[in-house]
């Protein structure tokens, strides 16, 4: 019951992204040929969208969050969970759930994604593009991403990184469930990454 639940507040919140995305537009006197321009989605892809014709996907959504200056969850709207320690907002996208671990709407985001295991084998892969970099790190589980002409396997620990105008797509790479993290940044962004002092003690100089 509690999952019939769900789907159903999952449903309702995507049938009204089409009304928060054109609110948002109209709020900041953007015309769809101006928001296009800023996200690489077509002028009839967002008209279908705020029409409520062309169902919402993870790859659009997280361009039109970056240029509105909102976090996913808030564009979304999505329930919260049950727990009230939790206060995430998880988004179900097909069969896999993405859990926004940032809030604020500019910079870089975080996600945790889950794609639960079972039967049948994942699809025939379906590369996309949209503007944006992204980085993916594998928790648990092995992921198969298809980047490109290249179609890689990545198990726990290991990670990639590519631009999101690259098609690409990605999925469990078998029965089994896997678990990742995943960064979304403009183009262009890069992870700052600090090295490691060489010797204990070198991480405390000042000079």
């Amino acid at each position: 019951m509690a999952s019939v639940t769900n789907d159903i507040q999952r449903d309702r919140s995507l049938d009204a992204v089409g009304d928060r995305l054109r609110s948002l537009r109209t709020r900041r006197d953007l015309t769809l040929a101006d928001l296009a321009a800023a996200t690489g989605i077509s002028v009839s892809t967002l008209s279908r969208l705020e029409s409520g014709t062309r169902r919402p996907t993870l790859e659009l959504l997280l361009p039109l969050a970056r240029a509105h200056g909102v976090t996913l969850d808030e564009l979304v709207d999505a329930p919260q969970t049950g727990d009230p320690r939790v206060h995430l907002r998880p988004v179900r996208h097909g069969d896999r759930t993405v859990i926004p671990l940032t809030r604020r709407p500019g910079g870089i985001h975080a996600f945790k994604t889950v794609i639960p295991g079972g039967t049948p084998a994942p699809g025939v892969p379906d590369p996309k593009t949209h503007e944006g970099y992204e980085w993916l790190y594998v928790l648990n589980g092995r992921l198969r991403l298809v980047l490109g002409d290249h179609d890689i396997e990545l198990g726990p620990g290991e990670a990639a990184e590519f631009d999101t105008r690259v098609p690409h797509w990605f999925e469990r790479a078998g029965a089994d469930a896997v678990e990742f993290l995943s960064l979304f940044g403009k183009q262009g962004e890069r992870v700052h990454l600090r090295a490691r002092p060489s010797r204990p003690g070198d991480g405390d100089q000042t000079g």
